[in-house]
């Protein structure tokens, strides 16, 4: 590595060094007691936002050095997700906070953990060689088990985290077999080096299982059916920031290298994989809304709801068109404001420790609360793809992706998968409109307000006026689709 290389870096130097100098607060006595652990985590964050823009500009004039490109892009697609990642993370700070104060557990080391998941998936969404990718994940991946048993004295947390680290293991494992697999018959793991690998091999049964073994891998960090079973269960035990965190940030960053992965290095062994996907995609669909359709409980609703969007993401992964890579990017900012703005309401009725887990609780939040509840109305709509919301353009393009490819059967079923889901996104809805309640005590802090109101207004922005987010996203998958060669696939 060269100091030049040091640019293309630097957002993720700033993070880790910020994330370390938070767990050694608590023990600066008096200096450290008179410091707030948001405030500062915010302040990273936009330090490192600040840097991320300016690098982005710097890195054109700047050579980078054969070794960190080996390994390393920064470019559209990971400035795009890395956006996303921070602005994600620092509304989930803004949702903690006063969550955290009624704990207690100190919220230095929980901010850290944050600090050190948004570098793993900062450093995934650039990776551009599978072991870059590994580390990515793998930091990410310990840090969330960490944070999913937060609450240490709560049975539900610790079993939580004892489920997701068990799974978690065995998915890396997993992962990790087939990467090996990859590079033996590959004999490189940097991405392009493996499809330029792939475009001589007409077939080969170890390449084959390597490449099955690591979309079993991703799939787990995805949640899609069969790698799916840790989802509800981790969703409904860990604090229910963290299992905003888990449904949010962390499955766009594992979008984002099953994107990478897939267009960049392995659409020449396209046809060998597909169709492994797109049964995978139907069952998540399927099993994903008609088993949220018998829960009571909102977190594990909402976990069985993200393994039925995990197969609609799969829609634009199987297409490999420049359609389908659109579509992953708009419906990773749809998907991740509608279910933080979700996350916010059920926050907002927390009881003590665990928030508002039930549809009960819902019950009669418009006249209690009528804006909130409007805000929600939007939200759910959104995940079910109706417009004039965002998540109707979501789906829009990873639909029309799927037809394109010639994956009408599976849009299909996309699209009565996601009549489906309207049913128990408007059981909340009944509950809120259509039942008394009881009197019972809120907690709409101002701070979850903001964050509700953000994503309210992106939610409807983007749904109404579109057209500037697609004109970003079209930037960003343009820059993978000329890597990934696309051009025979385009029109399709």
């Amino acid at each position: 590595m060269t100091w030049n290389d040091m640019v293309y870096l630097l957002p993720e130097i700033i993070l880790t060094v910020g994330a370390c100098v938070m767990l050694l607060v608590p023990v600066m006595g008096a200096r450290g007691a008179r410091l707030s652990a948001k405030w500062m985590m915010i302040a990273v964050l936009a330090i490192t936002a600040g840097s991320l823009i300016v690098c982005s500009h710097a890195v054109e004039t700047i050579d980078q050095s054969r070794q960190l490109q080996a390994m390393f892009a920064l470019d559209p697609f990971s400035i795009f997700f890395k956006l996303l990642f921070i602005a994600a993370i620092a509304m989930l700070v803004m949702m903690s906070d006063d969550f955290l104060k009624e704990s207690r557990y100190s919220p230095w080391e929980y901010y850290s953990l944050l600090g050190f998941a948004l570098c793993g998936m900062m450093f995934m969404a650039s990776g551009v060689h599978l072991i870059t990718i590994y580390i990515g994940l793998e930091l990410l991946s310990l840090s969330s088990y960490i944070l999913a048993g937060f609450y240490k004295s709560e049975l539900k947390s610790t079993e939580a985290a004892m489920k997701y680290f068990i799974l978690g293991a065995v998915s890396s494992a997993i992962l990790l077999y087939g990467i090996s697999l990859i590079y033996g018959v590959c004999g490189s793991l940097n991405l392009l080096d493996i499809a330029a690998a792939m475009s001589t091999i007409v077939t080969n049964d170890a390449l084959m299982l390597g490449i099955m073994l690591l979309g079993a891998g991703l799939c787990f960090k995805i949640a899609a059916v069969p790698f799916h079973v840790w989802t509800p269960d981790v969703y409904e035990g860990a604090p229910t920031p963290i299992a905003a965190f888990l449904s949010t940030g962390s499955k766009a960053a594992a979008f984002a290298i099953f994107a990478r992965i897939f267009y960049v290095g392995l659409h020449d062994f396209h046809l060998e994989w597909n169709y492994v996907l797109a049964t995978i995609s139907a069952l998540s669909m399927i099993l994903g809304n008609f088993a949220a359709i018998t829960q009571d409980n909102v977190k594990r609703m909402l976990g069985y709801s993200s393994i039925a969007h995990a197969g609609y993401v799969l829609l634009g992964i199987i297409s490999l068109n420049t359609l389908g890579l659109r579509g992953i990017l708009v419906y990773s900012i749809v998907y991740i404001f509608a279910n933080l703005g979700i996350w916010s309401t059920v926050l907002m009725l927390r009881r003590h420790q665990y928030a508002g887990e039930r549809v009960d609780d819902f019950e009669g939040l418009s006249r209690r609360a009528p804006l909130w509840a409007f805000a929600m109305v939007i939200f759910l709509l959104s995940l079910g793809g109706i417009p004039p919301t965002a998540g109707f353009i979501g789906k829009y393009f990873l639909f029309a992706a799927a037809v394109q490819a010639g994956f009408g059967w599976l849009a299909v079923i996309a699209v009565l998968m996601s009549a489906v889901s309207m049913f128990y996104y408007l059981r909340l809805v009944v509950a809120m409109y259509l039942r008394e309640g009881v009197e019972a005590e809120f907690a709409i802090t101002p701070a979850l307000k903001i964050v509700a109101g953000i994503c309210l207004i992106v939610t409807l922005a983007l749904g109404i006026l579109p057209g500037r987010m697609i004109d970003k996203v079209i930037k960003a998958s343009d820059h993978v689709a000329a890597r990934a060669a696309l051009t025979p696939y385009a029109g399709r």
